[in-house]
């Protein structure tokens, strides 16, 4: 006589050792500390990515949170993923849980840069908008020639963008007790 429960083989040792792995593993998204950009003033994209999040009063900087609002604007769709992995990774499957972890981060990383577009942030001082325009930026020049004939397009001028190089710095990885299992590739 069959009770009507199918048995997957693994035994009550197979999910604690799942179990395990998996709370020792992290997915982390953000800015990886490295070495300083070349076009600037010497701080790390880590460095100025923390800047921007949390501003500085003593450098004149506001506050203007990218990190933690892309990622909140997707947690429902990140923790799906997660909840996922939890099941692979409780059925014995490494191999998906892995690759449902590695989605999780994806999918934080890709809200996070777009959120370098379409989030609102304070706006730059017109001495950044002309110091980007003395770099050369052409979204600043044509803001300031706009501006002398009176307003103009603030899309010209993104807070947050001026070389790119911070936004491509957003990563996520993997982690297992300290030990990195797979970084996203860029």
């Amino acid at each position: 006589m069959s009770s009507g429960v199918k048995s997957s083989g693994k035994g009550l040792a197979d999910i604690f050792q799942a179990f395990t792995e998996l709370s020792q593993m992290d997915v982390l998204v953000g800015i990886p500390h490295g070495e300083a950009r070349t076009d600037g003033d010497g701080l790390t994209n880590a460095q100025i990515g923390y800047l921007q999040e949390n501003g500085s009063p003593a450098m004149n900087i506001p506050e203007r949170p990218f990190l933690v609002p892309g990622v909140e604007e997707v947690q429902e769709k990140v923790g799906d993923k997660l909840v996922k992995a939890v099941d692979a990774g409780l059925a014995g499957n490494s191999q998906r849980m892995i690759m449902l972890l590695e989605s999780a981060g994806m999918i934080a990383m890709n809200s996070v840069r777009a959120y370098f577009v379409n989030g609102e942030f304070a706006p730059l001082s017109l001495a950044t908008i002309r110091a980007r325009s003395r770099r050369g930026r052409k979204g600043a020049k044509k803001y300031l020639k706009q501006l002398e004939s009176g307003s103009a397009e603030s899309g010209l001028v993104r807070p947050l963008i001026d070389t790119g190089e911070l936004r491509k710095s957003v990563t996520y990885i993997i982690m297992k007790k300290d030990k990195e299992i797979k970084r996203a590739s860029t």
